[in-house]
């Protein structure tokens, strides 16, 4: 365990350097941001289905008008209860269950601070069952926090540690196995149900065993906002695979230390 926690020392976030990445990530939550504001995006709907009416050059108008109505239905399938239930479901359909075995090290991926709490709550509960000698935290702007978290939750400082430089899934995956390789080969993964299925599929392509554990997403969470993460989770994975992301592949050294660790 000594050894361990010697090589995983934390990052100091300011040596972490920009990501290629982040503007990506950024710009992503910003667009899905304003995709699931109601109110910016009802107002854009209505004017696909009204305005072609009103333009009497305008061809195909039944047509635009028509795609408007598919579209505002699917919009309000996606934000109701059955659409999030339904699209939660199918995330996790082809994810196996906590097994319940031990593992090298328990690893929790930030996902801001409004979705913290309930996973390093998650977290602890593993670490004092046993699970793992590690809890190691991931992500940009979230692994200093969850790691204090853990320590206020009374985790010794030499259980605790994490990267604070991934900006994407990708990116905590590649730094994760950068920092915890090949100490570290069989963990316990926390993360939340929407993120889970890229999260396990994307670490396991980088030699790690992955026992996935979910945390629960927090009851405050607007319904719009957890379609928001559905619709972003479905394009992730869609994305990853065709970047061939969940094929198996090695740690690449040269980019990790573009990240100055």
């Amino acid at each position: 365990m000594d050894g361990l926690t010697a090589m995983i020392a934390m990052v100091d976030p300011a040596s972490c350097g920009d990501s290629p990445a982040g503007g990506w990530a950024f710009l992503t939550w910003q667009l899905f941001n304003g995709v699931t504001n109601p109110s910016l995006v009802l107002p854009v709907l209505a004017s696909l289905i009204l305005l072609p009416w009103f333009v009497k050059a305008l061809p195909w108008k039944r047509q635009i008008s028509g795609l408007g109505m598919v579209l505002l239905l699917l919009y309000g399938l996606l934000c109701s209860p059955l659409g999030i239930q339904l699209g939660n479901r199918a995330l996790q359909a082809f994810l196996p269950s906590d097994s319940g075995e031990a593992a090298d090290a328990i690893v929790v991926l930030g996902r801001g601070s409004e979705m913290r709490l309930e996973r390093t709550e998650v977290a602890a509960e593993l670490w004092r069952a046993g699970r793992a000698p590690l809890v190691f935290a991931s992500g940009w702007g979230d692994a200093q926090p969850i790691v204090s978290l853990l320590s206020q939750m009374g985790l010794p400082s030499q259980a605790v540690d994490g990267e604070p430089c991934s900006r994407t899934t990708e990116e905590n995956a590649r730094f994760t196995a950068a920092r915890l390789q090949p100490a570290v080969q069989q963990i316990v993964l926390v993360t939340d149900p929407p993120h889970m299925l890229r999260s396990y599929l994307t670490f396991r392509s980088l030699g790690f065993r992955v026992i996935p554990h979910t945390n629960s997403l927090p009851a405050q969470l607007p319904p719009r906002k957890e379609a928001f993460l559905l619709v972003r989770e479905y394009l992730g994975l869609a994305s990853y695979s065709a970047l061939g992301r969940f094929s198996p592949r090695q740690t690449q050294p040269a980019l990790v230390g573009s990240f100055k660790f």
